[in-house]
């Protein structure tokens, strides 16, 4: 299945299920990915994560069934799968910028968050720098930290500051940024911010070391700042040449950001980004 259908049927499978318990395992099987796969690229494609998707689309639903019916207003928080009506209200006023019980009078303005859906458009054609490159296995030294997809892009950069302001860049000067499919929570996934291991390096308490198995890469280069540069490339990826690759398909729940000496907000930095890959007919 390709990868705009696939995003087509998880959307739909979220739509049907809104007043229950949603499993991300399950909304990824919709689309034939793993769970790792599934939230980079629903968040890279629409621009909001899986979470934010089903909270927005639940409060909009809530907030027409309140100003539709007579339901109460406890009765429509446990519907949408709040446990509380104080944690309800608050996400209801975050959302709506009212009340739960406003919602009810004549007149309120509420907020409507529309449901997604997948459209085939004319687009690409731009050139992507990029190489098919074999590896022996990656054996890496560094620092991870488990993070949730919600809140990834704000707080991994928070992660890289604090490494460096405690010093651990002396050690460990971050030529990678790996990101680790974490299957035992759906949820979250693991970054690491690493070297390849020498051998020699000392392993400290706050170190691990982590081993990537030898295979294909899909690698592509990025050419700006941090970290437009490679947040651009990283879209272009996700949303034209993987739908669009006939010879290779990810593989690997992981992927990594590799990045050079120099200025990071210079015009000519280069960084580029490694996606596991495979034969389509293997």
């Amino acid at each position: 299945m390709d990868w705009i259908n696939g995003m087509r049927c998880a959307i739909e499978y979220m739509e049907e299920h809104m007043t229950e318990e949603i499993s991300y395992d399950e909304v990824a099987k919709q689309a034939c990915v793993s769970v790792f796969h599934f939230q980079r690229v629903f968040g890279i494609l629409c621009g909001i994560t899986v979470g934010e998707y089903i909270r927005n689309r639940r409060l909009t639903m809530a907030g027409e069934e309140l100003a539709a019916t007579n339901c109460k207003v406890i009765d429509v928080a446990m519907k949408y799968g709040y446990d509380s009506p104080d944690s309800f209200t608050k996400a209801f006023i975050r959302f709506h910028g009212i009340r739960p019980s406003s919602a009810k009078e004549h007149g309120s303005v509420l907020r409507a968050y529309a449901p997604l859906h997948i459209k085939y458009s004319l687009e690409g054609g731009g050139i992507m720098d990029y190489r098919i490159e074999e590896k022996e296995a990656l054996k890496l030294i560094g620092m991870k930290r488990i993070f949730q997809f919600d809140d990834a892009y704000q707080n991994i950069p928070m992660f890289w500051e604090e490494f460096f302001k405690n010093g651990y860049g002396k050690e460990i000067c971050g030529c990678f940024g790996v990101c680790i499919e974490e299957s035992a929570k759906e949820k979250t996934f693991t970054y690491m911010i690493a070297d390849l291991y020498d051998g020699k390096q000392e392993i400290r308490d706050e170190f691990t070391l982590y081993e990537i198995p030898k295979g294909e890469w899909a690698i592509f280069t990025a050419k700006g700042p941090l970290p437009k540069s490679l947040q651009d490339v990283n879209t272009k990826i996700w949303s034209e040449w993987v739908p669009n690759s006939r010879e290779y398909e990810v593989a690997g729940g992981y992927n990594i950001e590799m990045y050079t000496e120099g200025d990071t907000k210079a015009s000519d930095y280069i960084s580029e980004i490694w996606v596991p890959v495979r034969k389509t007919n293997s």
